[in-house]
C-alpha cells in the first residue's frame, strides 16, 4: 500500500452541547493540524499515487469554508457537536468526494483509502479513515 500525505492548518471557534463538555460548552477557540493520507495499491504511468500539488490544493480548498469561522453558524454541523472526531469525518467526506469527482487527477481516482488526522495540541489528536468507494 502506497500513501501520500499533505498538511495544512485551520483556525476555528465552536461551543459543544452537553454538560459532559463542561467549560467547553461556552464558545471557545481550537487550532487543527490537518493531515490528508490518500493510500492506493499502485501507482501511476508516472510514479505518482495523487500529484501532491492538486492533493495540497484540494485540502485547502477545503479548508477554507471552516478556517476563521464560528463553526456553530455552519449548516452542515447544525445540531451537532464539531468534536475533533466529527471534523475529520466531515473533511474526509469532502476530501473522498474530491478523489471521485477527478478534482486530483486520475491518480486521486484510483485512491482506495483516506485517512484525516487533526491534531489540537502535540499531546491530543482525533482521526477518521475509511476506504474510498
Amino acid at each position: 500500500m502506497f500513501s501520500l500525505t499533505v498538511c495544512d492548518h485551520i483556525m476555528i471557534a465552536h461551543s459543544f452541547r452537553g454538560e459532559e463538555f463542561g467549560p467547553a460548552q461556552r464558545l471557545h477557540g481550537a487550532t487543527f493540524a490537518v493531515e490528508a493520507e490518500f493510500r492506493a495499491e499502485k501507482l501511476d504511468h508516472l510514479q505518482l499515487l495523487v500529484d501532491i500539488g492538486l492533493a495540497k490544493t484540494e485540502l485547502r480548498r477545503v479548508l477554507d469554508a471552516l478556517d476563521y469561522s464560528n463553526l456553530d453558524d455552519n449548516p452542515a454541523f447544525s445540531g451537532m457537536n464539531t468534536t475533533t472526531e466529527h471534523v475529520a469525518f466531515h473533511i474526509h467526506g469532502l476530501l473522498a468526494a474530491a478523489c471521485r469527482d477527478g478534482r486530483l487527477g486520475d491518480g486521486g481516482r484510483a485512491v482506495t483509502g483516506l485517512k484525516i488526522l487533526l491534531r489540537e495540541s502535540p499531546n491530543a489528536w482525533a482521526a477518521y479513515e475509511a476506504a474510498i468507494a
